[in-house]
């Protein structure tokens, strides 16, 4: 036991990046496909964050093509190489899941000044 809170202690050490609900972000995974590794870029806004501690984890949509994706990255994730805020967004809820229902302007957040 004492064993995994030292893991899980020095997970935490290392600063992760500070997000918030209605940031648009710019988020760099590192992919694996066979032998090669690349880094894949997603963008998007993030629409939820879950839990806490070393299993946190945020959720970021995006609309590709007409048709809505989202994601669920964990903060703390290894095979994440950089989250990048794009801008920040002012929004007075902690879950975002209204805006799957909207398109066009309606589906846009307010900057934050």
């Amino acid at each position: 036991m004492d064993l995994l809170r030292a893991v899980v202690q020095d997970q935490l050490k290392t600063e992760p990046p500070v997000i918030e609900i209605g940031d648009m972000v710019r988020v760099h995974v590192r992919i694996k496909e066979g032998a090669r590794e690349r880094i894949q870029v997603f963008e998007g806004l993030v629409i939820a964050m879950k839990h806490g501690g070393i299993s946190e984890t945020f959720t970021v949509r995006r609309v590709s093509y007409g048709i809505g994706v989202e994601k669920v990255f964990p903060l703390h994730a290894p095979n994440i190489a950089r989250v990048e805020t794009v801008r920040r967004g002012k929004v007075r809820r902690a879950k975002l899941y209204y805006l799957r229902g909207r398109v066009g302007k309606r589906a846009k957040v307010k900057i934050r000044i």
